[in-house]
Formats: structure tokens, sequence, C-alpha cells
């Protein structure tokens, strides 16, 4: 009996732990279906996206569970699911094998060839990568016609002399042969090429069929067909690859309908047709089309494929494994760890200790000396920019109401452009460089840092600053902001992707052409920047050192006035003149030496060598056939009085025609260029004759009637007692050329 008891206890607590176990693994298990829907029909699991109810799976996912089979089996349509994958992204069906059999030599003893269609609008394609075309016989040669992005076509073929022949496991030609399919396969059938069989007396039957090629390996006796023709009903395995279709990965997650619903989630492109696939993060697994599907592994949990010989600690999707205290080296490896020695004894470590002391105490002095610093270069900064009038800009701002001038910090500028760096310079020049920025806002900017300022200009730098943010014109680079916590303020430029008029007409693309409408277009446009800035802004403003290195060409090839400055402001009185001489050789009005002086007549003088310039396509100080350096204007005022200036004319625009034209505008160049100011016209007259001058140049009756053209522009007056004169017809100044060379 009291065996008998024993034997009663043990069984019971054999039971409560099969029990428990259960529990365990049901509390353990999570399920890859949509809550509240079955994601097993018979033995083959069902994962979400896919689902046996319309509701419980994406369009085009819905299986069909039937439970008269025991246990029952999963279909699409009328095709038999092996097992669905989600990671690789694979289904396997069985589909039936093409057959060609002869019972002699010319007649068909029977035939069958099957054929499948995936409809585009259905998640599958059939596997490039795990499918292979493969025919079985003695005389056989079998065909696979399909469609997908394009028509295919392809086929093998297989010779042997009995059923005796090839080898197992090899399937080269020798009984059978194997040829791969195409990406993006939606529909294909079989065919065959031989419509006799010379060995149907001992291998009477030929066989083809798209296969799983894991699953398949050529034996010889499969060509006697029996056992290979009854396996599975006639069927074989079929792996089709399943994607989201009709999106790529960019376009899906866009959608609210995006299938990559977990948080821990990556989102890749099909490698089989347009869709995309969805996958579990490194360090997480499950289902990444349900809400939270992908849960972190507990990598110290699974030594096998985690190996971890210390101390494992699991991490959010990845994990930490650390030899235990006292020992060091790879945890990872078994055995890795070994114990430490102590190598220093105790007077070693009291020295350790006090040389750590000293360290803290000078690391201590360090950041306070850091500290003062910083506090020293915020006092200079402060003072920088009070010296540079900031307070005075932002008071000025407020009563202003202005909002188009920003000031950036100098930390914000070096950020834009790599710390100044050498590969960020637009260009130089004698008093600074100009820097290509970038803003946090991918704003392109240009960057103007001066080397120097004079300190007598400082008092008017805020007045400067606020005038030139409120011009507003299509010709002239408008001012951003400005730096003012150093030393030397720097300024901030709207960015002119296509550089410089000087690298338009004399750069790398010297040879180039350019049409004459383009150049009188860019005389128009700085024309009228700087009659815009002597007259139209609320306080006239001189540039002082107009040249085509200062001309900036956009994308549309419009000029751009840039570089005029904030140093140039015409006096209030007018009875004053500013004594700011500047300028580039070969642009200097010759007045300003003299005289130390500048006036609007000084912008009029470097503009005709600037117009020079497009007209001639020479530099302003440039080099003649002899090697002789010369001066443009000089040159081409003296070709003028000559009546040759055709000489010295890019033979391009010559080439074109209008010569009536290119002499009107030479004349208007040389008016710019007289020696004396009073005799040179205003920035708005040459504007408006310029403007005259590019309307007749695309005027039709202008080109077409050569007769006309002489009344359209006027002749030259016969008077030269004046050195102006108009002409009724475009209200145009000629210049008598004679008179102050």
């Amino acid at each position: 009996m009291a065996i008998r008891g024993s034997l009663e206890l043990w069984l019971l607590l054999l039971q409560t732990l099969i029990a428990l176990n259960a529990i365990t693994a049901a509390a353990n298990y999570t399920s890859l279906a949509l809550q509240g829907c079955d994601d097993k029909c018979g033995n083959v699991s069902i994962p979400y996206p896919f689902g046996i109810r319309p509701e419980c799976s994406l369009p085009g996912f819905d299986i069909t569970c039937n439970s008269s089979y025991s246990p029952p089996k999963p279909f699409n349509g009328n095709v038999e699911i092996i097992d669905i994958s989600l990671s690789p992204a694979h289904m396997r069906i069985y589909m039936y094998i093409a057959y060609n059999c002869f019972n002699r030599s010319s007649t068909v003893n029977g035939t069958s060839e099957p054929s499948i269609s995936l409809p585009e609008r259905l998640p599958y394609r059939f596997s490039d990568t795990r499918n292979k075309f493969t025919a079985l016989g003695c005389h056989t040669l079998a065909y696979i016609n399909g469609q997908g992005s394009d028509q295919f076509a392809t086929g093998c073929a297989s010779f042997c002399s009995g059923p005796e022949s090839g080898t197992t496991g090899s399937c080269t030609g020798i009984g059978c042969c194997q040829t791969s399919i195409p990406k993006d396969l939606r529909y294909y059938e079989v065919s065959w090429g031989f419509h006799d069989n010379i060995r149907w007396d001992s291998v009477p039957c030929s066989y083809a069929m798209l296969v799983d090629a894991e699953w398949y390996s050529f034996s010889t006796s499969d060509l006697s067909g029996f056992e290979f023709y009854k396996r599975n009903e006639k069927r074989v395995p079929l792996v089709l690859d399943w994607a989201v279709r009709n999106a790529t990965c960019q376009e899906a997650k866009a959608s609210p309908d995006f299938a990559c619903r977990s948080n821990n989630s990556d989102c890749y492109s099909s490698t089989n047709g347009l869709g995309y696939l969805c996958n579990c993060s490194q360090g997480y697994q499950g289902n990444p089309y349900l809400d939270n599907g992908c849960k972190d592994i507990n990598e110290c949990d699974d030594p096998k494929l985690y190996p971890c010989h210390g101390i494992c600690i699991n991490k959010q999707g990845s994990y930490d494994c650390a030899c235990p205290p006292g020992t060091k080296g790879n945890a990872t490896i078994s055995g890795s760890c070994t114990k430490v020695a102590d190598k220093f004894p105790l007077p070693a470590k009291i020295t350790v200790g006090i040389s750590a002391g000293i360290i803290i105490l000078l690391g201590f002095s360090c950041l306070i000396v850091i500290e003062l610093q910083k506090r020293k270069y915020v006092r200079e900064k402060d003072e920088y920019f009070k010296q540079n009038g900031g307070q005075r800009l932002y008071e000025e701002m407020r009563s202003r109401q202005v909002d188009t001038v920003r000031v950036f910090t100098e930390k914000e500028l070096e950020k834009a452009t790599d710390m100044f760096d050498n590969e960020r310079i637009l260009g130089t020049g004698g008093r600074g460089m100009v820097y290509k920025g970038i803003l946090d806002n991918n704003k392109e900017v240009a960057i103007k840092r001066s080397k120097v300022v004079d300190e007598s200009q400082k008092d008017e730098f805020v007045n400067e600053i606020i005038i030139l943010s409120q011009i507003n014109h299509k010709s002239v680079v408008r001012l951003l902001g400005c730096c003012l916590e150093v030393d030397i303020p720097m300024l901030v430029y709207e960015f002119i992707p296509n550089g410089t008029l000087f690298d338009f007409l004399h750069g790398k693309n010297r040879a180039s052409p350019i049409p004459l409408d383009t150049r009188l277009e860019i005389a128009v446009d700085s024309a009228e920047a700087l009659a815009y800035l002597h007259s139209s802004a609320s306080r006239s403003i001189l540039h002082g050192d107009v040249k085509s290195l200062n001309i900036l060409i956009d994308a549309n090839y419009k000029a751009k006035v840039s570089d005029f400055g904030a140093s140039t402001l015409v006096p209030l009185d007018k009875d004053e003149f500013v004594m700011f001489v500047q300028g580039t050789r070969g642009y200097l009005d010759p007045e300003c030496l003299p005289t130390q002086q500048i006036t609007e007549k000084s912008d009029v003088y470097s503009f005709g060598v600037v117009l020079l310039e497009l007209i001639t396509r020479k530099q302003a100080i440039y080099t003649d056939d002899s090697n002789e350096t010369k001066s443009l204007a000089a040159s081409f005022v003296s070709l003028m009085d000559q009546d040759r200036f055709r000489d010295i004319l890019d033979d391009q625009i010559v080439e074109e025609g209008g010569m009536e034209l290119l002499q009107e505008v030479a004349e208007l160049a040389v008016h710019c260029l007289s020696i004396k100011r009073k005799e040179r016209p205003t920035m708005k007259e040459v504007a408006e004759r310029m403007h005259i001058l590019s309307r007749f140049k695309h005027h039709q009756w202008g080109q077409k009637n050569p007769e006309e053209t002489e009344s359209l522009l006027g002749e030259m007056p016969t008077d030269a007692s004046d050195s102006t004169a108009y002409n009724s017809v475009g209200n145009r100044f000629m210049l008598n050329t004679d008179d102050g060379r």
C-alpha cells in the first residue's frame, strides 16, 4: 500500500510539472496573427499580413482554410499552400508536373502542360532565387514561356542512353537539365520541343517542372518515372516571393496604410518586382507587420546563439557581456576571462593617489582658467559689439521697424563656412575675402570678411547697414545681415550662383560665345542698379569700385551689382564730398587721384570701362598682340578718334551685325569715360540710354530695315559746341568726342 501511495504521489507531481510547462509555454507563445484571428490552418502557421478572414489580412493576402481535409489545409484559390515565412518573405505551394509520354517513336501516348498565373494585383511573384526550371528525360527539349515586366521564354535539353544514365545529384544535361527564370515573373506555361522520342522503349516519358531547387535533387531512378511521377500526386513544391506591392518604401511611409507597423522595424525594397517588405530591426524578433510586433530578443536567455561566459546584461536591441570583477578578457569566448594580478604594492598606490590628487587639482585650475578665458572672450565680444554699433543697430531696427537685416553671431558664420575653410572662398580682393556659407536652414549666402576697416567709418556703420538693408532692387545683391561681435564687422549677402562678370567674360570659358543680347541686358541691369543707388535709394549711395569683378551673374544670366560697401554714403550736405578714394587700376576715375574725392560721376567712369569689357571682351588692363600692357579705356578712346573702334570689338558681336547699334554703344561708353566729370552723363541717363539700345536690338524692324535704322537711332549732331546733345527719338544724349580729352 505504501508503494502504491508513493507511485500515485509521483504521478501527481509529474502531471503538475507537465501542466506548469504547458502554462509557461502558453505564456511565452506570441501569436503572429492579428488579435482575435486564427494563426494556423491545420499544421500551417498563418502570420499577418496573411489571414483566413478578410478582416484578418491585408488586401490580396487572404487565405482559405479547407476543413474538409484532416487536418485542414490552407489554399489560395485552388492552389494548396505548404508553408508561409515572414523572413525571408516566401510562400511554398504545390504545382503539377508537366509530362510527355510515347509508346513508340512518333506516337504520343499522353501529354500534360500545366500553367499558372499570378495576377499583378496579388502580392506574389515566382521566386527567381529559389526555383529552377527542370526537365528530365533521354530525348527531351522543354520550354518555359512566361510574362512579367516583359515577355520571357527559355528552355533546356536533356539527353541520355538509358534509365541508368546521368549522375545522382547532378543536373547538367545528361538525363536532367536546369535553367533559371527572371525576376517579376507572374505567369508561365510549359511546352515541348521534340515530337518524337528515340528512347521511347527505355525512357518513354519526359518531365518538366518549375520546382524549389532546395527540395529537388536529381536521381537516376527518376528517369523511370514511376516513383517520381506518383510522388505527391504528381505535384512538386514551388516557391513564391511575396511583398506589399505597388509602392516603394519612401512612397509607403507617407501613406496611412504603411504596412511596417512595429516601432522596431525596418522597411526595405522587394528584390522581385515593385514593392516593399518589413523586417524587425537587429536585436528584435517577431512580426513587423503588427503594432508592437517586434519584441526585444533577450540574448542572455540563448547562450548558444549569443555566447557569454561572464556577466550578461540584456539591453533593448542588444546586450552587454563583460568579464566578472577582478578579471579581464573577452567574455564571449570561453576561458578568456583571466584574473587580474595586483601589480601595485601599497607604496605605489599611495604615489598614484598623490599623483591623482595633483592631477585633479591641476584639472580644477585649468577649468578655472578656461572659465576666466570664456568670460574674457564674452567681454571682448560684447565690447566689439558695442564698438561696432550693435546696441545702436538694435535701437535703429526697433525705431524704424526694420526686419530685413539679421545680426549673426561669429559661431553661426563659422559653422556656415566650416571655420572659413579655403574651399569655401568665392573671391579675394585687396580689402578681404568672400566666402560661400550655408545657414542652418540650408540657405546659401555670401559672407564678406574684410581684412581691415577704417576706425573713422565705424560711426557710420549702423546707418549704412540700415540703408543697405532697405535696398530692394532686382539688380542689386541684397544685404541679409551682419556680424558685429568681432573686431572687423562681417556682412552677409544673398548668394549668386554663376560667379562674376569678370569670370563670365575672361574666365576659363573665354572661347565660349556670348550673344550681344545677353551683353546688352547685363549692361542694362548694371546701369539700372547704379542709377537706383545714386538717385532712388532713401539716401544716395556711391559704389566707388564698379568693375566686372563686382558684378555677379545669376542663374538666368541677369546682372546683380555687389560689393558697393557701407562706407560710400553721399553726405547729406551737397557741398561736401566723400573723402574716401578706393578703386581698381583700369577702372578708377582719373579725377579721383588729384582731388582725393569720389562722386557719382566716378561710378559713371567705371561703368564705361565695364561697358567696354562687354563689347570688346578685353580686360580693363590687357596685353596686346605685341605683349604691351595697355589701358582698355585709353586704347578704345584713341581708336574712336581714329574711327577704327571696330578693330578692338569682339569678333563675335561684329559677326552678328548691327554696327550702327555698336557705334551707339561705343559712343555711350566714350561719353562715360570723359576726363572731366561734368561732361559725363548721370547713371540715370546712362540706364535710360542702355534700355533704349537694348530694346532696339530686340526690334525686328530695326534688324530687317537698315534704311530705317539710321532714322530710329538718329544722327550725330553737327554742332560740337556742347559736350552733350539730345535726339528727340529716344531722348538720347550724344558725346562730342573731341572735347575734354
